[in-house]
């Protein structure tokens, strides 16, 4: 049974990969998992200097997911390269860095610093807040998210992973803006933006107000905007948003999706990624599938 997959020219043993945020950099997650039966581990964003975050109250759940605000709290890339890069290369598993910023030059910055580092692909997360434009996220307006990917792609030396934000009217012009301006494959979707009040307070329960709705309440929206950027690019995806079983991962698959995040099942289950990675080994020997390709991408 081959679950090998190819992502812009990376290697992949199976489509089963982290999202960015949900797993740190693994370190919290080695005692209950081999970290080398993972596809890739997409690391927490990293940032050219260290990011506080949002104040609490800033993660809370919700019917079927949960609502987070952190705000990409991180310790900064050098940290990371002293840190963080040393600990994934004790396994065999591809190491893909989810880069953030505030102006296209921070971004550009991360993506140049990690040219000479031991990483595999790098995650443009483009959900982020555009400080010169009044914090719009980058990812919402097409001729912005094709600017910061053709910036980030002069500079990137490893392929470059564009991550879309689902709050825009249409995704596939989105994804046709990154792909123009020179992604090697893309991930979507980040989280949705949601909402929860305390009654009895009469004020938000996130100090942000609003926060990413992530978890199974958005699968079904991911799964139709994977379905419809695959029919709208010639890049790979991945696909992400309330994975939680092997059975979710195979829809994704066969809504076009090269490869699969996990997100906030890890937070319910530490072992989550091993247990979706063997529901879909189960999957496909139950259905004679001897290549995954097979069914990459079979829904018209």
């Amino acid at each position: 049974m081959n679950l090998s997959v190819n992502i812009a020219g990376v290697e992949f043993k199976n489509p089963v990969t982290t999202a960015s945020g949900t797993f740190g950099s693994g370190k919290e997650f080695e005692d209950y998992i081999d970290l080398s039966r993972l596809g890739g581990v997409i690391v927490k964003g990293v940032a050219n200097k260290e990011w506080l975050g949002n104040p609490a109250p800033r993660i809370a759940e919700t019917y079927g997911g949960m609502l987070n605000a952190v705000g990409l709290q991180n310790p900064g890339v050098e940290t990371f390269i002293r840190e963080d890069i040393p600990f994934l290369r004790k396994y065999n598993t591809n190491i893909i860095v989810n880069v953030v910023g505030r102006t296209i030059s921070d971004y550009c910055e991360v993506a140049e610093r990690l040219q000479t580092e031991d990483v595999d692909m790098l995650e443009l997360n483009i959900s982020c807040p555009n400080v010169k434009e009044g914090g719009v996220a980058f990812g919402i307006n097409p001729q912005m998210a094709e600017e910061i990917t053709r910036q980030v792609k002069k500079v990137a030396k490893q392929p470059l992973i564009v991550k879309l934000s689902p709050n825009v009217t249409d995704i596939t012009e989105i994804a046709r803006a990154v792909e123009a301006g020179g992604a090697d494959a893309i991930s979507l979707i980040n989280t949705l933006i949601g909402m929860r009040i305390d009654i009895n307070k009469r004020k938000p329960i996130i100090a942000n107000k609003y926060a990413g709705l992530s978890g199974p309440a958005i699968k079904p929206v991911a799964l139709r905007m994977v379905h419809q950027v695959s029919k709208a690019v010639k890049l790979p995806l991945i696909g992400l948003g309330g994975i939680m079983t092997g059975e979710d991962a195979i829809e994704f698959i066969m809504a076009g999706a090269t490869g699969i995040s996990v997100g906030t099942a890890n937070l319910l289950n530490p072992k989550a990624t091993i247990d979706i990675l063997e529901g879909i080994e189960m999957f496909m020997k139950e259905k004679k599938i001897s290549d995954i390709k097979e069914i990459i991408g079979i829904i018209e």
